[in-house]
Parts: structure tokens; C-alpha cells; sequence
């Protein structure tokens, strides 16, 4: 009997280390999961922008009265949208400063010079800007509108603005129209808020940016 008990005794010892060995296998697995692993972004699909040349702004100002318009681009130098199923939930998109052109693609003028010193964006001083997506609420399938945060010459204001969209398989294209005053952004040279001159002298407070992106997945 006493050596039937302590085969038994010896097998139940036997197997509950076998037990507790396998269990702490799993846990030590489970601690040291990769990060990314834990932190999937369920549900969502990442677009990231990967074409400079078609992802581009275009800007245009003007006198007070309309005349003597400015026009140009500047490009994106990276961002990323947010999409599920199809819709857009948010995304940050930054633009170089440095890359400021005329309509004729020129970037190395009187024009675009002064555009880059301090009397309007201090390029040197604040190379890019941002816009971080914080809101979209759809109008229909295409259009939406977006609210955001705008960061120019580091300073952050909020925007709204419409916006078209399609996606098509693995690409998105969105288009939109943002139009907003520049002396809150600290771009006050010849603005009526801070000069007293000649209204034909004075630039129009509002610039308007027509902002083409294409992001693919």
C-alpha cells in the first residue's frame, strides 16, 4: 500500500508542475506580445500620402478691392487620412513652407521671397504648417464637411471647411476649398487691422487655399 500511495503522491506532483510550467509559458507569451499586436487599430484603414506631385495646395490673394490676384502652390511633404468603410474620420496633413511657387511654378522671385520673410509666413523661422482633421460630418457620400485645426507660423486656429471625396479601390482623392484670414495667423503685412493706408494699397485679409489630395493605402 505504501508504495502504491507514493506512486500516486509522485504522478500528482509530476503533473501539477506540468500544469504550472504551461501556465506560465502562456502568461510570459501573452506579457511579451509585440506592442503592435496589442494595438491594432480595429475597423480603420490607414491611407498614407505618397505622391507629392498630385497632392498639392493652391493659393491665391489679392488687393482689397479683388485686383492684382496672387496666385501659386505649395506642396505636401506628408499626412495621413483615416477611412472606414469608406469614410473619412480624420487625418493631419503638413505642408512645406519652402516649396511656396507662383502660378508659373516659379520659386525663386521677388513675389515668392517676400511670401517666405517675416511679413508674411518667416519660412525660415516656421518651415511647415499642419492641419490635424479633428471632426467630419457627411453631407452625402461625396461631400463633407470638415473641421480641423490650422497651424501657420506656429500659431493654431479652428477651421471649417467642405470637402469632396471619392474612393476608389485603394486610392482616396479628396478636394477642398478653405478660405481664412490671415491676420490671425500673425500674416499681417498691408492688412487694414494693423495699417492705416490707402484702401488700393491694401491686401485683402483672406487667402484662399484649394487643397488636392491623393493618399493611397
Amino acid at each position: 500500500m505504501n508504495s502504491k500511495l507514493s506512486i500516486k503522491y509522485f504522478i500528482l506532483i509530476i503533473t501539477s508542475l506540468f500544469f504550472s510550467c504551461c501556465g506560465g509559458v502562456k502568461n510570459e507569451n501573452k506579457s511579451n506580445a509585440p506592442a503592435s499586436a496589442l494595438s491594432l487599430h480595429i475597423g480603420n484603414e490607414k491611407y498614407i500620402i505618397i505622391d507629392e506631385k498630385e497632392s498639392v495646395v493652391t493659393w491665391k490673394g489679392s488687393s482689397l478691392k479683388g485686383v492684382n490676384p496672387h496666385k501659386g502652390y505649395v506642396h505636401i511633404s506628408k499626412g495621413e487620412l483615416m477611412i472606414e468603410n469608406s469614410q473619412l474620420l480624420g487625418g493631419t496633413v503638413e505642408v512645406d513652407m519652402n516649396t511656396i511657387e507662383d502660378e508659373r511654378h516659379a520659386h525663386d522671385n521677388n513675389l515668392i521671397k517676400h511670401l517666405k520673410n517675416p511679413d508674411f509666413f518667416d519660412v525660415e523661422k516656421f518651415p511647415f504648417s499642419t492641419i490635424a482633421i479633428t471632426k467630419v460630418v457627411s453631407i452625402n457620400d461625396a461631400n463633407k464637411n470638415v473641421t480641423g485645426k490650422l497651424t501657420i507660423k506656429g500659431i493654431t486656429h479652428p477651421v471649417a471647411f467642405p470637402v469632396k471625396m471619392e474612393v476608389n479601390n485603394e486610392i482616396v482623392k479628396a478636394n477642398g476649398k478653405l478660405i481664412i484670414d490671415r491676420s490671425k495667423w500673425d500674416v499681417s503685412y498691408k492688412s487694414a487691422k494693423f495699417y492705416d493706408i490707402l484702401a488700393n494699397q491694401t491686401i485683402s485679409d483672406s487667402i484662399e487655399f484649394d487643397i488636392k489630395i491623393v493618399a493611397k493605402k
